[in-house]
């Protein structure tokens, strides 16, 4: 079929790009995960992040960020270094090691559409990557890319949770890959134990409202005594990404625009 064809020469092109993975799921709109969204709103656990507000339905229907969309394609992207900072010195998220992944990523994206565009036809698409109201772990989990840890974090079982999701819709129907059913964080709590701040919740409830990245992020006005609890981080958080016994599987990324600057 036509949309197998396509499906493949995507997934291709994609990993000629640098993205470790690509899945592909219908779009529609995400009903369990609006629901989810909302009461995670209404518990205040997105702090002063008021622009989680903004866009409700659009955040959990692609169908409206572009017209005619038929496909959510996302793709991940390795960011895990080959060498961490000491213990001792302000810490930064490892994500934050290289030059800034929005611009990165999108640049990839815009060349992965121009791909399509030549290689197939007239194909209306949006490429997003952290910066546009789309749930990207929720389409991760659709796609079959992972399932989502009790930490918030996407999880894929041979390499961890240290990659960037980015997602590119488009008015294009292809081979639907099958979702991630099964959770593989067990009766594990390592992510749990180790937040100094609390912020993950045992019932997978991430209180945003408490996490370190927020507070190093986000914020304009720090509290004092939370400050106290930071141990070191300057930028981010990753102590629920540390202490996950998957990311013994992660491998270091080859993107030059990504190591240590």
């Amino acid at each position: 079929m036509i949309s197998g064809r396509n499906t493949g020469l995507i997934k291709n092109e994609a990993a000629r790009l640098g993205f470790m993975q690509c899945g592909i799921s219908k779009a529609e709109r995400l009903n369990e995960d609006a629901d989810r969204l909302e009461k995670w709103l209404k518990q205040g656990f997105h702090g002063n992040m008021q622009y989680m507000e903004n866009h409700f339905d659009k955040r959990v229907d692609p169908r409206l960020l572009v017209d005619g969309a038929r496909s959510v394609i996302t793709l991940l992207m390795n960011y895990y270094p080959d060498q961490v900072q000491e213990q001792g010195v302000p810490l930064v998220s490892k994500y934050a090691y290289g030059e800034d992944y929005h611009f990165v990523i999108r640049k990839k994206l815009y060349e992965l559409l121009d791909f399509i565009q030549k290689e197939i036809g007239a194909v209306n698409g949006r490429g997003f990557v952290d910066s546009a109201p789309v749930l990207e772990r929720s389409w991760a989990v659709r796609s079959g890319l992972g399932w989502i840890g009790k930490n918030g974090n996407l999880i894929h079982r041979q390499s961890g949770s240290f990659f960037f999701i980015a997602t590119l819709i488009v008015d294009l129907e292809l081979d639907y890959d099958t979702p991630h059913v099964k959770d593989y964080c067990g009766t594990c709590n390592r992510c749990v134990e180790a937040c100094p701040t609390e912020a993950i919740l045992p019932d997978k409830t991430v209180r945003g409202d408490q996490c370190i990245s927020y507070f190093t992020i986000e914020l304009k006005s720090l509290d004092f005594n939370t400050n106290l609890k930071w141990n070191d981080w300057m930028f981010g958080c990753d102590i629920c990404q540390d202490v996950c016994p998957w990311n013994r599987f992660a491998k270091a990324q080859d993107e030059e625009v990504f190591h240590p600057k």
